[in-house]
């Protein structure tokens, strides 16, 4: 691998900071609080079968998978510290190999009922985002480009809402070298992949 040049250096900040941004704003601490609708004990419909807790972001994700969405991160990743670590969890792999930058985040929420999950979910899916079938009870992808300085950073969003818990993935990418960034259907085949088995990991499969 050749030297990081010191304007190559320069401009991975930035993009790391937007993603962290994204994150912050959509899975993290600072995302919405969205209002809770009626309990099922006062509406007097029969309650969904629940999640209990997330389970560990950081160990959801294949070694595999990780180093086909992530070239040279570690497996292992590092989890952002939440404020309720009971219900609310989040792991993120980034890395730069050679001059393709890459970073991933997995998120999950588990809501005190299917109900607030739905409303949660609504508020979070873009309405530019598409729908995916077969993916938890509703999912939505969305794929942007932005430019800084010259710079493109494509990023692949899913939210899906499986029950009481949703799961937010998040998936970017640059190429330094051109100043471009993936095409839109790597970063979102990449997004669903990591979604998918996000997902399977709350039933323990």
């Amino acid at each position: 691998m050749r030297s990081l040049p010191l304007l190559l250096a320069g401009r991975l900040l930035p993009v790391a900071a937007l993603a962290t941004a994204g994150w912050a704003w959509t899975t993290g601490p600072y995302a919405p609080v969205e209002p809770k609708p009626l309990a099922a004990a006062q509406t007097g419909a029969k309650p969904e079968p629940t999640y209990a807790k997330p389970p560990a972001p950081c160990e959801v994700l294949s070694h595999d998978t990780v180093k086909d969405l992530v070239p040279d991160a570690e497996r292992g990743g590092k989890e952002l510290r939440l404020t309720a670590p009971e219900s609310r969890r989040t792991c993120a792999w980034s890395a730069l190999k050679g001059y393709d930058y890459r970073w991933l985040d997995v998120g999950y929420d588990v809501r005190e009922s299917a109900a607030d999950a739905r409303t949660a979910f609504t508020a979070r899916a873009q309405d530019s985002g598409e729908a995916v079938s077969g993916l938890g009870d509703r999912a939505s992808v969305t794929v942007t480009i932005k430019e800084k300085d010259k710079q493109q950073t494509r990023e692949a969003r899913v939210v899906v809402r499986s029950r009481n818990a949703l799961v937010t993935v998040t998936y970017t990418g640059s190429d330094f070298e051109s100043q471009g960034a993936p095409k839109a259907d790597t970063m979102r085949d990449g997004a669903l992949k990591a979604a998918r088995t996000a997902v399977a990991a709350l039933s323990g499969k």
